[in-house]
């Protein structure tokens, strides 16, 4: 019975790791107004006909907090470069100087910011709605196993890990979208 209690808590933990990482690799795609190569992370380009991501054709870096610089390996990758960060439609405005493709990230304007930060509370939010439900899945495996002969101290007890599981997820939550907005609302 103990494997399978440590089974359950095992899965509700690696589901509310899962939930957090999905929470981060969303902040990422939510920019702070500074320049980041991420933010053309699914950016994708017809290299020979394939669609191709734009960092596996480019070297892409920030020279400085407002512009990101996009190196492509070959210069012919110049214009389909340029064309596929105007089609992403990341609201950025890629310019070709013949050698790579500079692109200047504007500064949000205040009414922006609070945009953005609802669309991160709104991201936390669903990351502690997974996390609750891989509680209640892991709560409802344990019931099955307290009718199955399980000891009653034994499913308190495993109810009481996967809590204390749930409780560090949703807090882990809470401080990765303070910190996002505290990026988010720097000037």
């Amino acid at each position: 019975m103990n494997e399978e209690i440590d089974l359950i808590i095992e899965d509700a933990k690696e589901s509310m790791v899962k939930a957090i990482r999905h929470l981060e690799d969303e902040l990422l795609k939510i920019r702070a107004g500074k320049a980041n190569p991420s933010m053309l992370d699914g950016v994708m380009v017809e290299y020979y006909g394939n669609p191709t991501p734009l960092n596996q054709v480019a070297n892409i870096n920030t020279p400085d907090a407002r512009t990101i610089r996009v190196q492509p390996w070959e210069k012919n990758m110049l214009e389909p470069i340029e064309t596929a960060i105007t089609y992403a439609n990341l609201g950025l405005n890629p310019q070709n100087n013949g050698e790579v493709v500079m692109i200047n990230v504007p500064a949000l304007t205040e009414e922006r910011r609070k945009d953005l930060v609802k669309k991160c509370r709104a991201e936390a939010e669903n990351a502690r709605v997974s996390i609750r439900s891989a509680r209640r899945d892991a709560n409802d495996e344990i019931k099955k196993l307290q009718k199955d002969g399980l000891s009653e101290d034994l499913a308190k007890d495993a109810e009481d890990e996967v809590q204390k599981l749930t409780d560090q997820y949703s807090s882990k939550t809470d401080q990765e979208i303070e910190q996002k907005e505290k990026d988010i609302m720097t000037i």
